[in-house]
């Protein structure tokens, strides 16, 4: 099961810039405290977690927990953020992006944009079918369409967990070098959904907007998970 303080050791503490990437095959995840309690009741969502490669601090929660646990001073990195910095290296770089996951209509916003804002990237993109579990056909499809690109970053967005324990289950099958989970960031940057804005994210905020236009959706991760994972934190710091 996963565990607050060996979660904390692993969460991600310095720059974007310094990641180290193409190397190797990575998994770069995101952590809040909402997927956290999540993963604390799904065995395989935190199996995904605890074998990322990159665990990323996507919640002021989570930079409040490395200070109180570790003492440690770090920056809250959203899945934006992960995506912006990725797609710039592969504009600098002329690589191949690929994204599965979302409607074939969001999925087309997303390529016209990716080819308008970076035109020096390769993109291509998968709408998978939205049920509950795929089928051992589907995964297949999903990963030969993958593969059959050959990009050097795969983004998911599926929503959290099912995306996460997607690719923890296939990565072995995929041939790519970096692969990260980021749900919403797909419907940002559509434009579908709108992100809250530069003040909210400064004030650690984020999530205000969002649960006021979506209190049904949201409501559970802010007033259930949050008071569960501070009651995690305080345990964390005593025991």
């Amino acid at each position: 099961m996963i565990k607050l303080k060996d979660v904390i050791v692993k969460v991600y503490s310095k720059d974007l810039e310094e990641l180290s990437l193409f190397n190797t095959k990575k998994i770069i995840n995101t952590i809040n405290p909402h997927s956290y309690c999540e993963a604390k009741k799904d065995n395989l969502f935190s199996k995904a977690l605890n074998e990322s490669d990159v665990i990323l601090p996507d919640g002021t929660g989570i930079v409040l927990a490395a200070k109180v646990i570790q003492g440690k001073t770090i920056k809250k990195i959203a899945g934006a953020d992960l995506h912006q910095f990725l797609l710039e290296k592969a504009q600098a770089k002329k690589l191949n992006v690929f994204y599965l996951g979302a409607s074939e209509n969001t999925l087309g916003l997303i390529r016209e944009r990716v080819r308008k804002e970076f035109p020096a990237i390769t993109v291509n993109t998968y709408s998978p079918p939205y049920k509950p579990a795929f089928s051992l056909e589907d995964n297949e499809n999903m990963i030969a369409a993958v593969n059959k690109f050959n990009p050097d970053i795969l983004f998911v967005g599926m929503t959290a967990p099912k995306q996460e324990k997607w690719v923890d289950t296939n990565k072995a099958f995929l041939n790519v070098k970096v692969i990260t989970c980021i749900g919403a960031v797909f419907d940002f940057y559509a434009g579908t959904v709108k992100r809250s804005s530069p003040f909210w994210i400064k004030l650690g905020l984020e999530w205000l907007p969002r649960l006021l236009k979506e209190p049904k959706r949201l409501w559970r991760r802010n007033f259930v998970s949050t008071p569960l994972f501070l009651l995690d934190l305080v345990k964390a710091k005593i025991f």
